[in-house]
């Protein structure tokens, strides 16, 4: 028998399109250990850099490496990890607390559910090493109760780590203490900003208070605190472990490590994917998310959420750091990126953000209590063909009235999807307003379905199945006809018809 002369080659994640351009930090451990089970943590050197924080460094010395990492908080702010870590540091306090910030609120974003879900440890053995950088013997993951996973992961993680003498009193034998509490939230989006988290665990309504004092001076009961989302903290461990200097050649100048994205939308491959900063969008949205299915243009794509803005194909060259994707009016966030087709309306889109943020906003301060209802009344009013031109400059105006009036970064950004849209779609507002038209076809109220009398077979399938019964006609005689008035624009009739004989238009 003649053997076939096959090539060798060894298939792993990183050989598929998928992976090849990606970075695994944050998410090294997720759906390769057991999450349930602390000794395959440990078998990944899980709880080492705690023991040699413990051991080997000072205070100070821990906080000087994740300085010297140049690590930025990766819950959208950006905010230098060390040096909040030194403030709080500085306070001289009978107590100082850590707070996990696992209230992800954006819409498709899953970033921080996947790593406790898949790798708790990493968060637990990253909130020690702060309490020891700081000074703090007590921690609490704030997590919103929609993530009954994660926090039952959480739960078991806590008791087998304490089991081990790795939280709790004396750690490691040493007369070191950290303990952890959850706190369930009740998914409010505002209460990811770090003051309105700090009430909700005291007990309060989650709203903002204003700045200065900052957590790191005076945060829960009034004691110095830090607050570090998921990701930032799974990143920790690694740069104890690897150095600063490891960690400072990934990246860019000034955004180093990696970014955990959550993408979807109209892509082929969705999902989470981890990059090192300064990855191309073309090349996270083509050479790893395949881009867009069906042969569709790509149109623009979201990054940062209610709080971001949207990128059009002229920036998908644009470098995702930080500093970039501000200065081309958008955000990084926490990390969710929706990619968009020439089937999406970027009046629409705006319309949707805004809808979620007038339901998140916490009410406290008028600019964003009453100026985003206003933004979206207005933007309601274009998407169903009952906008002015007027209200185009009337909406841009109250954007920047919003921007820099508002308590917190929730009004402060809220606008962004309003202003984006506007800065590189203006035309398809304007055909919403003078034409009256949807030219992506997805606001319904500027939509008619009518059906071609020619190609009609009178089936009458359409008719049975209207919600309304706006569609008339003679089974097998009369051609049938749909009432605009009574029509719904649900699309049900051009789904069922086999003829192609409904349009939509």
């Amino acid at each position: 028998m003649r053997e076939l002369n096959m090539p060798s080659v060894e298939y792993t994640l990183e050989n598929t399109d998928f992976y090849k351009k990606q970075k695994r930090i944050a998410l090294r451990n997720c759906g390769v250990i057991d999450p349930e089970d602390i000794t395959e943590y440990i078998g990944r050197d899980g709880y080492l850099a705690l023991a040699k924080c413990i051991s080997e460094m000072t205070p100070l010395k821990v906080i000087q490496e994740i300085s010297d990492s140049m690590l930025r908080g990766r819950g959208g702010g950006g905010f230098p990890t060390g040096r909040k870590w030194k403030f709080a540091y500085d306070q001289v306090s009978d107590e100082k607390y850590v707070i996990c910030n696992a209230d992800e609120g954006d819409p498709g974003a899953f970033m921080d559910r996947s790593i406790l879900e898949g790798d708790p440890h990493s968060v637990l053995e990253a909130m020690a090493i702060a309490g020891y950088a700081i000074g703090s013997n007590y921690g609490y993951i704030y997590i919103r109760a929609e993530y009954p996973l994660a926090v039952e992961r959480l739960e078991k993680a806590i008791k087998q780590a304490k089991d081990l003498c790795l939280l709790g009193e004396n750690i490691l034998g040493t007369t070191f203490n950290f303990d952890i509490e959850i706190r369930l939230g009740a998914g409010a989006f505002v209460c990811g900003e770090e003051t309105a988290l700090i009430a909700s665990i005291m007990g309060k309504r989650g709203t903002p208070i204003p700045r200065p004092p900052f957590p790191a001076v005076s945060g829960v009961w009034g004691r110095p605190t830090i607050v570090n989302n998921v990701e930032t903290l799974a990143n920790i461990p690694q740069i104890i472990l690897k150095g600063a200097s490891w960690f400072n050649q990934i990246g860019t100048e000034h955004s180093k490590g990696t970014k955990v994205f959550a993408l979807g939308g109209k892509i082929h491959n969705t999902g989470l994917v981890e990059i090192p900063m300064g990855t191309s969008l073309r090349e996270v949205i083509y050479d790893i998310g395949g881009g867009c299915p069906n042969e569709k243009k790509f149109k623009a794509v979201q990054t940062g959420g209610p709080s971001g803005g949207c990128l059009t194909e002229a920036e998908l060259d644009t470098p995702i750091d930080f500093d970039t994707l501000v200065a081309k009016g958008s955000m990084m966030g926490s990390g969710g990126m929706i990619v968009m087709d020439e089937d999406s309306c970027m009046v629409d889109v705006a319309r949707f953000y805004m809808e979620f943020i007038v339901g998140e906003s916490c009410g406290k301060c008028t600019p964003c209590r009453i100026g985003t209802k206003r933004l979206l009344e207005m933007l309601e009013a274009i998407c169903k063909g009952e906008g002015n031109m007027e209200m185009l400059e009337k909406m841009e105006e109250l954007c920047y009235q919003i921007k820099e009036s508002s308590l917190c970064a929730l009004g402060q950004s809220a606008p962004n999807p309003i202003l984006s849209t506007l800065k590189h779609f203006k035309q398809e507002y304007i055909t919403h307003i003078q034409d009256h038209t949807c030219l992506a076809k997805v606001c319904k109220s500027l939509l008619e379905y009518r059906i071609d009398i020619e190609k009609c077979k009178k089936c009458g399938v359409c008719a049975r199945e209207c919600p309304t019964s706006a569609i008339q006609g003679v089974l097998g005689k009369v051609a049938y006809t749909i009432d605009q008035v009574l029509c719904i624009k649900c699309g049900t009739c051009k789904n069922v018809c086999r003829f192609q004989a409904v349009s939509r238009g």
